[in-house]
């Protein structure tokens, strides 16, 4: 088992993906790692027969703007052109049915999981939100109206709570788009605070897909954009060579099985860690070119006349 462990990291090595290498990953098609092409997971992910409950559903909570642009995207939705994203509690509730990689299955579900953006369940206290997906053009629309359980400074939603909710946002589209994997970075500057009960939209578009790698940006503005409360950007690894690692035997016991899983996640926490190494160092690279250029730049002339 370690001799093929190893094996999986030094074919990752070879195609030059790991450390400092234009050259890219092996791609992972979802389609045989999930079972599923895009369209697929988005109907697993949506799907309509099911007794849990749905988050993203107006409330009394809602503000009016919020319930008016959400029926305006419910619309959009007939066409085929838009879909709207159930939100369960947890995530566990969302990938039921699909294959995970690795043979890796979640842990016990007898345990009250739930995902960190529906952690409040008190309506209009906490985060109350819903999620659009275009799944042709790859984006997603978030309506977002933070209740008083986020409050930051008073009367005004904390950053924190924007900046998680973007992540999920992300997160969801990256999946749903059928090339997200692990997020390696994510920035965001703020610009305005989001008073509670107020509604923010979040717009997120996927700009490029470049060396393995999905570069998204969003901005978080008032219905009439007239306000922008915060800006973000965030990169995930499109796609890792998953084929190449080892697989836990289902044939095997307990304890041998669990040590193959914990192979099998170190050596993708290697080749993500390793990842992170090469864009750290080519940062430190860039922001290396930004110094020199600059302290060798002549000074400018003074003006001898004056």
């Amino acid at each position: 088992m370690m001799r093929t462990g190893f094996q999986g990291v030094a074919r990752l090595v070879h195609h030059k993906a790991l450390y400092r290498s234009p050259q890219t990953l092996p791609r992972l098609h979802l389609a045989s790692a999930f079972g599923s092409s895009t369209d697929s997971l988005v109907a697993r992910f949506c799907g309509e027969k099911t007794d849990l409950k749905d988050y993203a559903l107006p409330n009394a909570s809602w503000c009016p703007d919020m319930l008016s642009l959400y029926q305006e995207f419910l619309e959009k939705t007939k066409s085929g052109s838009w879909v709207k994203l159930p939100s369960f509690k947890s995530n566990r509730d969302h990938i039921r049915g699909l294959k995970l990689p690795f043979g890796l299955v979640a842990a016990s579900d007898k345990q009250d999981w739930r995902l960190f953006t529906r952690s409040i369940q008190l309506e209009g206290q906490g985060y109350e939100y819903v999620i659009f997906f275009h799944p042709s053009e790859k984006k997603s629309v978030c309506l977002f109206q933070p209740g008083p359980y986020l409050e930051g400074a008073p009367g005004f939603a904390h950053g924190g709570s924007l900046a998680a909710l973007m992540d999920e946002t992300y997160s969801k589209t990256a999946y749903l788009a059928g090339e997200g994997l692990f997020t390696l970075s994510f920035n965001i500057k703020f610009k305005n605070l989001i008073p509670v009960g107020s509604l923010a939209v979040l717009d997120l578009q996927v700009e490029k897909i470049e060396d393995q790698k999905l570069y998204m940006s969003c901005i978080a503005q008032s219905r009439d954009k007239q306000t922008v409360y915060a800006k973000s950007s965030g990169k995930e690894i499109c796609s890792l060579s998953l084929g190449c690692l080892p697989l836990p035997n289902p044939q095997q016991g307990g304890k041998q099985r669990v040590k193959d899983q914990v192979l099998s996640w170190s050596l993708v926490l290697l080749g993500v860690g390793m990842l992170l190494a090469r864009d750290m160092d080519e940062e430190k690279e860039k922001k290396t070119r930004i110094f020199l250029v600059r302290i060798t730049q002549p000074a400018p002339l003074q003006d001898s006349l004056g």
